[in-house]
């Protein structure tokens, strides 16, 4: 005969999988991000190269200078670069970099 024991197991710090707006914390905005075309990002968050080449400029906590560090919100939203318009809140790589850096 057996007999059948319920155990509770408190576990804490799950990380949630499920990314919104709620919970984002900006984990791409630290991410080297080059600009190939144009979309009227300001040219005060623009670096450029030796090569001519052009990222995002990320100021010295290595953070997009385009992130308002209160509301951890793209300042620039509508005229962010392209891969930011492309990089999808919740996506594999959204989650894999949060987990990274959390």
């Amino acid at each position: 005969m057996f007999a059948i024991i319920n155990v509770n197991i408190n576990v804490k710090n799950i990380p949630s999988t499920e990314v919104t707006c709620a919970n984002c914390q900006a984990c791409c905005c630290s991410l080297e991000v080059m600009l190939i075309s144009d979309t009227g990002v300001p040219r005060k968050h623009i670096s450029v190269d030796s090569s001519g080449s052009e990222t995002m400029l990320r100021l010295d906590d290595g953070w997009c200078s385009a992130l308002d560090r209160d509301t951890l919100m793209c300042s620039i939203y509508e005229n962010r670069p392209w891969i930011c318009q492309e990089f999808e809140m919740g996506s594999y790589e959204c989650v894999n970099e949060r987990l990274e850096k959390m």
